[in-house]
């Protein structure tokens, strides 16, 4: 009787962490992880002074991108930030802009 109610105790705390898992490892995209220092300018809920980027069109986003790395579109810190970043980067930015809510 103990022994079924270790087991029935093992059994429930496997479950129970098994739950958590996929949370745990859940990935994060490089886009992700690329847009992170965006919201120190651009805040997430559009309060900022910035535009927002939540909810931005992905290819105006990109050819915005595009514009301030080549120079094209003049900007005071934008263009500086965008001239490093590869153009593979900034379709990873624009495609995780496109994806979050």
């Amino acid at each position: 009787m103990k022994r079924s109610r270790i087991l029935a105790a093992g059994l429930a705390a496997s479950l129970a962490t098994a739950a958590f898992v996929p949370q745990a490892t859940a990935e994060v995209t490089r886009g992700a992880l690329l847009t992170t220092s965006c919201f120190s300018c651009h805040s997430i809920d559009g309060t900022g002074n910035m535009p927002g980027l939540v909810g931005y069109p992905r290819d105006l986003m990109i050819s915005q991108m595009q514009a301030f790395k080549d120079g094209s579109r003049p900007g005071t810190i934008m263009n500086r930030h965008a001239r490093g970043y590869t153009d593979e980067e900034i379709v990873l930015m624009a495609d995780y802009f496109s994806t979050i809510e």
